[in-house]
């Protein structure tokens, strides 16, 4: 509690809030509630916009050469030629930029015009969510979002109670329950909040989801602020008519805000790979023009043409050697393709309505297709190594189903499957299996031996809970079941649709109905539900005034509570368990037991005792509850279903195939997410659990250390070590973390770690968290529960930066998820039930998390196999052309001069070799959807980065030296400079030009064929269509361009051009013998360097079977052996509300009150 002093640092760390006196609070200056999650503003576009653009090292290279080009006479080409195109390219990125951020800002005006009632003197007015300042009051009602953080003052509700969802905070979408102090209890209307005066003092903004310290003066009275009064900005106001709040926090200082992040600039691994290669590039641009600069300074010196022919000066030679390079800088400019970072764009701009348009990706009852709102990072979905996910909402509907029960060793369900039902034996008799639940109606009404049994549990579970029956006075008959816990309120539901409904709760007795008559259970005592306990319990006077003590729990608790004798249903309900478990399903145990008066008197007395403890109360209370939590009889289990999406357990299994690594981070509690975690398959049989719940730093950290110590000693790594040696200046620098290897295997016994959000905020800190990531790279799969939204993106952040070459994905659909979404590498926004706040933020939106397999595996795969294509071609199509002025300045005397007219040279990226590119980028398929779908182990082929790397470049720069000397020297050995025409003329060395010019798109052509693994129309177009493009264009060219005054050395060149037969000769010969080396590398590869892709077109191709089927039945055949052995150990159970608190709630209210109007 915060105590009020008049210290002179009072300001510094507490936040005094005058009550209607908005005068006081003015001076303050307190932050105003208007929000922006855009990524630019008026002031910052230009500056962020232009580094985010000039970060690309091929924009800046090409800014250098425009602003040289610009110097007096260095460049042999047009001074606009170079700045002009990226002018253009800086205009379409920006117009995309200013497009993409007004969607950003037109949300943020959608909410900040949100309209919310605020107290304006005696009256509420309707305001903006904008306008709303701290220490206003406000009256939200049922159904709408809290526009600010708010402390609550009273509600329509008994005792200033509020129901809240906070799906947006912490992706439950449970309800859980407010209660403002007792003292402003009766503030029901306008007049009394409006005469209400007071100071709340408050801690200062901080990201503290589950805390909040604070004191609340009225008069001479302080009253202490906690957790409990706290309404948060995000959270919605649910089945209660009205609340009145203080606001205490607004806009960027609320704790939803402060748990945000800014809107990052992202960029793909591959595009990262290719800013290095264009530093290559550079490099070998000024080698050439060094080379040529340095070859023009030695003709200068030495050469008797340059001296006595052209008269040029030797002294003065050696200062223009700077002027030389920069020559050859410019001409050799395009050896960096401008065309490249335009065509990706492009490209992925299709890849992106590919996406869009895929109807296996539409979800039909949400009407939601799948969106690639960030088309830039669509490669980058080929090469994901980890996938952080959120559970409610993106993992499971978060909609309980109460689908089996256990009853006095009977068997019954909802829907009971073939294999499942009941077998008459020998003698007529039912035996095994599992009933109906009309059988249960069945035995219970017609008196079967089981049927007080069946009684007990059912009203067991209509009065056994912390439920609150809710109705309304339109639909009276309506009830609504208000929960913490989901699966409490399945229970009671369950209980309702076998005729025993709950119907009304009082402070001290519930009542429920059954046969049409209301039946009152006085509730004595409620031992409530922790993690520890694993149970909860309820002493209740029945009807007939015997006491009894119902109880709930985990197998494990109450099994070992049994009584000695009359418990002849264990062995058969415990089978039934180890079922419920093996489906994924969520179990507990039903237990009774009858209380004697005199036990219960003296077992009273210890109660109240532990009640009023002040150290250690939840200890003594729980020791109380071990006195009379004895002796139980068992009368079955429940078994309650987590609904799971459509499809999560077979994506999840399918994506770890492919070598992909789930990590859930959610805010749910531990055992919800362990038992959700062997549902959906994250969680295996075979999997040992390494489970860190520790309340200290120095805890943590030897829990952790431990746990990584004793796993690296069972392991033997399949790949040699590195060595830490560090050598002599290891004396003098600070020892670094080695990153983590994504691709490190282990032989070792699969692991998974399950961390609290406690635990991992101390194992986050510094010198704890790489211990925590080393163990967690380690493991199959990681789950973080009770987790912050800050903890999530913190988490994501650690494993992107620390991890050797990790691609990290982000998938969830809540406000919650924002700040890991933004912080992965590539954001997945589920359009789901907790809004759109995180479709809105991601970089692509699904509607369900199946649709997450097909993103990957398929559209992925390709868009990394298309990408990787288009940028190498695009690299060699380029080199290739731009080399052949290297070997033609060899032969020109290293002047400068140009072999290819301008116009024409211009049109290459433009016209005559873009389709060719663009073909392979958008259409080319190196395997079917299907068999990327049905052999997710291609995915490693994008982890590993095989089709695009250094390795490849290299190769195909190598490939482009080849083909242009050889097209180049062929070339002039076949038809040469100064050859004669037949009609006498000499030829020139723009004729030569052209023809090489028409070979090199001719063999560059072919050599796009040679790669292309899918022809489609466009294939067929792209690539025939540019050669006879070329052929019509040239022609036309020759004539019209001289007569417009520009391409005037294309004049009369149309005749000896086509009339010569070594033009003929060569583009038919030259593209074949440069090919050839091509064509017997790919058929050598093929037979004897196999990859993994090459089997699999053949398996395509040749439409041969596969066996793999036989092998996956007896693979399930073991894990079944496995799976009976390891189900009493893994066995869930069905608890996930808050740990304490509850029952004093629940003691308080009353159902039959009359809500007030407010």
């Amino acid at each position: 509690m915060l105590a009020f002093s008049n210290n002179e640092d009072e300001a510094t760390t507490d936040r005094v809030i005058y009550l209607n006196d908005p005068t006081k609070n003015e001076p303050q200056k307190f932050l105003h509630n208007r929000i922006s999650t855009a990524k630019y503003n008026v002031f910052t576009f230009i500056p962020k916009f232009l580094f985010e653009q000039f970060s690309k090292y091929a924009n800046l290279f090409f800014l250098f050469i425009g602003c040289i080009q610009q110097i007096g006479d260095l460049s042999p080409t047009n001074k606009a030629g170079t700045l002009l195109p990226l002018s253009i390219v800086l205009l379409a990125s920006g117009v995309k930029e200013t497009l993409e951020d007004m969607k950003r800002n037109k949300q943020d005006t959608e909410v900040n015009n949100r309209l919310v009632k605020v107290l304006v003197g005696s009256e509420f007015e309707e305001k903006k969510w904008r306008d709303i300042v701290v220490g206003d009051i406000v009256r939200v009602e049922n159904g709408q979002f809290f526009p600010a953080d708010l402390v609550l003052l009273s509600s329509s509700e008994p005792d200033a109670l509020c129901y809240i969802e906070t799906s947006n905070l912490d992706g439950e979408t449970n309800l859980k329950i407010r209660q403002g102090l007792q003292e402003t209890t009766e503030l029901l209307t306008p007049a009394a909040v409006a005469g209400l005066e007071g100071v709340i003092k408050s801690e200062l903004p901080n990201n503290s989801l589950y805390t909040f310290e604070g004191t609340l003066r009225l008069s001479h009275k302080e009253i202490p602020l906690d957790p409990a009064q706290l309404l948060l900005r995000g959270a919605m106001l649910r089945n209660t008519r009205w609340v009145y709040g203080v606001v205490v926090f607004t806009g960027h200082e609320t704790k939803l805000m402060k748990n945000s992040t800014a809107t990052p600039t992202k960029s793909t691994k591959v595009e990262r790979m290719v800013n290095t290669q264009i530093i290559f590039l550079f490099l070998i641009l000024v080698g050439m023009a060094t080379i040529c600069a340095l070859g023009t300074l030695e003709r200068s010196l030495h050469y008797p043409f340059e001296s006595e022919i052209l008269m040029v000066d030797k002294e003065s030679a050696p200062y223009h050697v700077l002027n030389n390079f920069l020559t050859f800088m410019i001409l050799y400019n395009n050896l960096i393709p401008l065309s490249l970072i335009v065509t990706m764009e492009f490209v992925k701009f299709f890849l992106g309505t590919l996406i869009n348009s895929d109807l296996d990706m539409y979800h039909e009852a949400s009407d939601t297709p799948a969106t690639a709102r960030t088309s830039s990072l669509v490669e980058e979905l080929g090469q994901i190594d980890y996938i952080f996910s959120d559970k409610t909402g993106t993992l499971t509907c978060n909609v309980m189903e109460y689908k089996m029960c256990s009853i006095a060793g009977i068997g019954y369900a909802e829907v009971v499957p073939d294999e499942k039902r009941a077998r008459m034996d020998e003698n007529g008799k039912e035996s095994g299996g599992h009933f109906e639940f009309r059988r249960l109606l069945m035995n219970l009404d017609n008196g079967q031996a089981t049927a007080p049994v069946i009684h007990e549990f059912l009203t067991l579970l209509s009065v056994c809970h912390t439920v609150i029956p809710e109705t309304t006075e339109e639909e009276p008959d309506k009830i609504v079941y208000q929960a913490s816990s989901p699966d409490e309120g399945a229970l009671v539901k369950g209980a309702a649709s076998l005729g025993y409904t709950f119907t009304t709760r009082r402070p001290k007795s519930v009542t429920i109905r059954h046969h049409d008559k209301d039946e009152e259970y006085e509730v004595l005592n409620i031992c409530e539900f922790n993690s520890t306990r694993k149970r909860m319990s309820s002493l209740v006077r029945t009807p007939e005034g015997k006491i009894k003590l119902y109880i709930k729990g985990a197998d494990t608790v109450i099994f070992e509570r049994l009584a000695a004798q009359g418990n002849s249903y264990v062995d058969a309900t415990n089978v039934h368990l180890e079922e419920y478990a093996s489906d994924g399903l969520r179990t507990l145990c039903i237990a009774y037991r009858d209380i004697p008066e005199e036990e219960y008197a003296e077992w009273c007395k210890i109660y109240e005792k532990a009640a009023t403890t002040i150290n250690n109360r939840s200890d003594a209370l729980d020791k109380a509850a071990e006195l009379i939590e004895r002796d139980l009889i068992l009368l079955g289990a429940t078994a309650i279903e987590d609904k799971l999406q459509d499809g999560v357990p077979d994506t999840i299994h399918t994506l770890a195939t492919a070598g992909i690594k789930l990590w859930v981070l959610t805010g749910d509690r531990q055992e919800t997410a362990i038992n959700i975690g062997y549902s959906c398959k994250l969680l295996t049989e075979d999997m040992s659990l390494i489970i860190c719940n520790e309340d200290t730093h120095f805890a943590t950290k030897e829990y952790l250390e431990s746990r990584l110590a004793a796993v690296k000693s069972g392991l033997e790594p399949t790949q040699p070590q590195k060595s830490n040696y560090q050598g002599f200046t290891s004396l003098f620098t600070k020892k670094k973390f080695d990153k983590v290897d994504k691709d490190a295997d282990h032989d070792a016994e699969p692991l998974a770690l399950i961390i609290d959000g406690k635990s991992l905020g101390f194992a986050l800190e510094d010198d704890i968290k790489f211990t925590f990531l080393e163990l967690a790279c380690i493991c199959k799969a990681v789950i973080c529960c009770r987790v912050s939204p800050l903890q999530k993106a913190l988490v994501v952040k650690l494993v992107k930066k620390n991890v050797q070459g990790a691609v990290t994905l982000a998938i969830g659909d809540g406000a919650n998820d924002v700040g890991m979404i933004q912080a992965a590498h590539v954001g997945v926004g589920i359009s789901g039930m907790e809004g759109l706040q995180a479709a809105r933020s991601a970089d692509f939106a699904i509607g369900q998390f199946r649709f997450l397999r097909k993103l990957l595996l398929v559209h992925g795969g390709w868009a990394y196999s298309r990408m990787s294509k288009l940028i190498l071609y695009s690299f060699y199509k380029n080199i290739t052309l731009y080399l052949i002025q290297l070997w033609f300045a060899f032969d020109n005397g290293f002047s400068g001069q140009t072999l290819f007219e301008s116009w024409t040279q211009s049109a290459y990226n433009v016209g005559f070799a873009v389709l060719q590119p663009m073909a392979i980028g958008i259409f080319d398929q190196y395997v079917s959807a299907r068999m990327l779908d049905k052999y997710p182990q291609m995915y490693r082929l994008g982890q590993r980065s095989e089709f695009y790397n250094h390795r490849a470049f290299w190769a195909w720069i190598a490939n482009s030296f080849f083909h242009s000397l050889l097209m180049y020297k062929t070339m002039v050995w076949m038809y040469g400079e100064a050859a004669m025409l037949p009609d006498g003329r000499i030829a020139n060395n723009w004729l030569l030009g052209q023809m090489v010019y028409t070979v090199d798109l001719l063999t560059i052509t072919w050599k796009a064929a040679l790669i292309v693994d899918t022809w489609v129309r466009f294939t067929f177009m792209a690539i025939f269509g540019s050669i006879g493009l070329w052929l019509i264009a040239f022609p036309l060219w020759c004539v019209v361009g001289p007569m417009l005054g520009i391409s005037t050395e294309l004049y009369g060149l149309v005749p000896p051009t086509f009339t010569s037969a070594a033009f003929w000769f060569g583009i038919i010969l030259v593209p074949v013998m440069a090919n050839l080396r091509d064509c017997t590398w790919k058929f050598a590869k093929r037979n004897y360097f196999v990859r993994s892709y090459h089997i699999i077109q053949e398996i395509q191709k040749y439409n041969i079977p596969d066996y793999r089927p036989r092998m996956e039945w007896f693979k399930k055949a073991v894990y079944k052996v496995r799976q009976n052995q390891r189900t009493k150990r893994t066995r869930g159970y069905a608890f996930s509300q808050n740990e304490s608190g509850q029952a004093n709630l629940i003691r308080v209210y009353d159902t039959t009150r009359r809500k007030p109007r407010g």
